[in-house]
């Protein structure tokens, strides 16, 4: 019984906090084209935009108010560290996107930007396999938090004008 009223005092105490469920996102363009949207970050943002904002995604440039460019999406990896014997301790993960939103008219919504993640990872040649599943998830989890931090930036973008 004492389990209601403090569920009730959360209830209440939590829209003071600023805490509120994330909505969908106003863009300053109704249509976008993003070309070649059919695989890695491309794709999960067409997709987020779908789902996260009233903007609709557009097969045509000529209908699309606001035009996406893509200048590189890179990833690398690099070794940080070696064991006494030469072998591979710890090595970065790296992934680059570089984008571009312009009008198609000369303005820019979004100027050329770059993002860049990285994440460190330990190695060890007895678990080769597991640490191989162990990279691809985390440039899964790169691409997703790339797409957010474009979403951010595009919900931020001014009209050109």
């Amino acid at each position: 019984m004492r389990a209601l009223p403090v569920a009730l005092l959360a209830l209440a105490v939590l829209p003071a906090c600023g805490f509120h469920l994330r909505g969908t996102a106003d863009l300053p363009f109704e249509t976008l084209y993003i070309p070649n949207a059919t695989a890695g970050v491309a794709l999960d943002l067409k997709r987020n935009l779908h789902v996260g904002t009233r903007t609709r995604v557009v097969d045509d440039p000529r209908q699309a108010q606001a035009i996406m460019q893509f200048t590189e999406e890179t990833r690398e990896k690099e070794i940080l560290s070696l064991t006494g014997g030469g072998r591979v301790r710890e090595f970065q993960l790296r992934y680059r996107v570089g984008f571009r939103v312009h009008d198609g008219k000369g303005g820019d919504f979004v100027p050329p930007s770059k993002i860049q993640l990285s994440r460190d990872v330990t190695y060890s040649d007895t678990a080769v396999l597991a640490k191989e599943a162990e990279e691809q998830l985390l440039y899964r989890d790169m691409q997703t938090d790339m797409v957010q931090q474009i979403m951010r930036r595009l919900a931020a973008a001014k009209r050109p004008g």
